[in-house]
């Protein structure tokens, strides 16, 4: 099918070429100042790809170019490919979002929550509830990420070897039990937290429809959806079109650091960050979503199914500021929900950024980000290379100069 290209002008679609055109500049500048090594962004109206930009560079080192056809890393933007893996089998009649997890990973049978304490101090108590496949696919679980240092429970993942997620050599099986030997920060659905829930509802994936989780999403979402370069490591022909992956500096620049181990099958499957993708890969993903679960004839979910996957499940359609724990508290949650694995807009007058209610996206970790906007019939993605020191700035700025496009 060959890689992503512009299909329309941007004024047949009610896009303004000179607010596109300002998108651009400040994105260019970005790299020209050395705080991006480059970039793509694809902005689709109706279907059909109306902006299609490439600056900069994949690798800076080798003088390798962005192109249409680069590989990215694109970390947590793998939730949401997640979230509809599972929602297949819930279609099927093989999984509901009401299950216990404990069903299908029987080390999550008795789970503890936090009371208080630290290290070995640590007082829990029984949960009152199970974990359901939703409290994984909404973050409401009580499950959290090692890096975070705001909860003794954080420190607990941390010397449980788990920093980054995953123990040394272990399996996504592995990985789960160690889950769930630690203690819950809260009780299941009474908070959101982002966390490794993803990574658990991988496991389920492949406990339900015994497949490794790479195979599930090769043959259910990949091959069917022609997302030909998608996956979780590149093949040695797809190698070269791979970019680098940068971290900011203290001075505000970049530097090469080590990236997901995406030469050779990885051990460690992971449904919440371990995917590379291609920019006509991902947008086929998004206008998946944006067609309401069907793409080129091939239906994959109804679209009862995304819209579930789209709507907020917050409790009494609080949004992530109110409802998140402390690490979330930021301005940049207040109007914003949460449904199946994607953030959702509830109140766009709330929000930092300008945005149609019912918009629905994610974002990953080394600045990749894309969102569906429904009531503008919008696709939009954005990717880099490049894990920033602390909250990104480029995200807000993004979505204000595409916001600024639309025009009819």
């Amino acid at each position: 099918m060959g890689p992503l290209r512009q299909e329309v002008e941007p004024g047949s679609v009610g896009l303004d070429p000179k607010s596109l055109a300002r998108l651009d500049e400040r994105f260019a500048h970005l790299v020209d100042d050395g705080r991006l090594p480059g970039y793509l962004v694809s902005v689709a109206r109706h279907g059909r790809v109306a902006h299609l930009t490439t600056y900069g560079h994949r690798d800076r080192a080798a003088g390798l170019p962005v192109e249409t056809d680069t590989i990215w890393r694109i970390y947590s933007m793998t939730k949401p490919v997640t979230s509809v893996a599972a929602l297949i089998l819930v279609e099927e009649g093989r999984l509901a979002l009401d299950d216990p997890v404990s069903r299908y990973i029987p080390a999550f049978a008795e789970p503890r929550v936090y009371v208080s304490g630290s290290g070995s101090e640590t007082v829990t108590r029984p949960a009152q509830g199970p974990i359901l496949i939703r409290h994984l696919m909404t973050h409401t679980s009580g499950l959290t990420f090692g890096f975070y240092h705001s909860h003794p429970v954080d420190a607990l993942y941390r010397d449980a070897g788990l920093e980054n997620s995953v123990p040394s050599g272990a399996d996504l099986a592995r990985t789960c039990d160690v889950y769930a030997s630690l203690p819950l920060q809260f009780e299941p659905g009474t908070q959101w937290n982002y966390s490794v829930a993803s990574n658990v509802l991988g496991r389920v994936i492949e406990v339900v429809s015994g497949l490794p989780l790479d195979a599930f999403f090769a043959e259910r979402i990949f091959g069917p959806l022609g997302m030909t370069d998608a996956g979780f490591h590149v093949t040695p022909e797809q190698a070269p079109r791979l970019a680098e992956l940068y971290g900011e500096t203290d001075d505000g620049g970049i530097t090469p650091i080590p990236g997901l181990p995406l030469h050779g099958r990885p051990r460690f499957l992971s449904g919440s960050g371990g995917m590379a993708a291609t920019a006509r890969d991902y947008h086929r993903f998004m206008e998946f979503l944006r067609r309401r679960g069907e793409l080129d004839g091939t239906r994959l979910l109804s679209p009862e199914s995304v819209g579930t996957m789209a709507a907020n499940h917050l409790p009494g359609n609080a949004d992530l500021h109110s409802f998140g724990s402390a690490p979330h508290r930021l301005p940049g949650n207040t109007g914003v929900g949460f449904g199946l694995g994607v953030s959702v807009v509830i109140d766009p007058e709330a929000t930092e950024t300008p945005s149609s209610r019912g918009t629905f996206g994610w974002s990953g970790v080394a600045t990749t980000t894309f969102w569906v906007d429904p009531a503008r019939d919008l696709t939009v993605q954005f990717m880099t290379q490049v894990r920033p020191t602390s909250s990104n700035a480029v995200f807000p700025e993004l979505r204000r100069l595409v916001h600024e496009a639309v025009v009819g």
